[in-house]
């Protein structure tokens, strides 16, 4: 019997090449994402590419009434792997400029959402005693840097909240893995650019930076280690990259 996996944020990027990953290895996918056109279209490449139950529900992660109702219709489901992937930077301000519409909004996917998410996706892997919760957390979880204070106090969050999670259901034997990516490309820049493509291409021009199989492959990888094996957290960069703001570039 196929295993499950539930992917939020999963209609492009890290989330996409993750149920990617995950069914070619013959899990069923519960995939969540804001943009409904988008969803049907990877539910039908991948149904028709793999052997394997794809169920997609639309919904904003921000939205708590619409994660309620959209995690009602799993009643009776096993979830076997959470993967907490919906995330966005939106705006590179300084805090005495920034915007608090984009603070708002950061704060409420990366934080507020994550944790709808595993409010409602923990108590059925309780039940059962087992599971495996995947947090995709961030370099800026890890540092701070200049004009992007508040994306970073979201994944510091994220990386708080990850070792609050492994203590909370240690008793439980679920497993929790924090994966920290530096830079990934994916359409992160041009939503953090709100849609300027020169700024967006900047970021990762000059190096090779990690892309979203590669944060997949990891992901599905942890889950794979024995029963007495979790890997708590888990900081991967492109080679050109030592830190946040310390990058390789010819």
């Amino acid at each position: 019997m196929n295993k499950t996996v539930l992917i939020t944020g999963a209609t492009s990027g890290i989330g996409n090449a993750c149920a990617v990953k995950f069914a070619q290895n013959n899990y069923n996918l519960i995939l969540t994402g804001r943009r409904s056109d988008r969803l049907t279209k990877v539910k039908s490449e991948i149904e028709k590419t793999f052997k394997v139950e794809v169920t997609t529900l639309n919904f904003d992660v921000r939205d708590r009434n619409a994660v309620q109702s959209a995690m009602n219709q799993l009643e009776g489901r096993t979830i076997d792997v959470l993967i907490n992937n919906a995330g966005l930077a939106a705006g590179l301000d300084p805090l005495q400029s920034g915007s608090i519409e984009d603070w708002e909004q950061m704060i409420d996917t990366n934080i507020k959402g994550l944790l709808y998410i595993t409010r409602n996706v923990a108590p059925m892997m309780i039940q059962k005693q087992s599971g495996h919760i995947i947090n995709i957390g961030s370099i800026a979880g890890k540092e701070v840097y200049a004009k992007g204070g508040v994306y970073c106090a979201t994944k510091h969050a994220v990386d708080a909240l990850t070792k609050g999670m492994r203590i909370d259901f240690l008793e439980s034997g679920i497993k929790v893995t924090q994966i920290a990516p530096g830079a990934v490309e994916t359409e992160f820049s041009m939503v953090r650019f709100k849609g300027d493509r020169q700024a967006a291409d900047n970021v990762y021009k000059g190096y090779e930076p990690l892309n979203p199989d590669d944060i997949a492959e990891v992901a599905f990888y942890v889950t794979t280690l024995p029963l007495h094996v979790n890997i708590n957290d888990l900081l991967i960069m492109p080679t050109a990259q030592a830190n946040a703001t310390q990058l390789l570039r010819k």
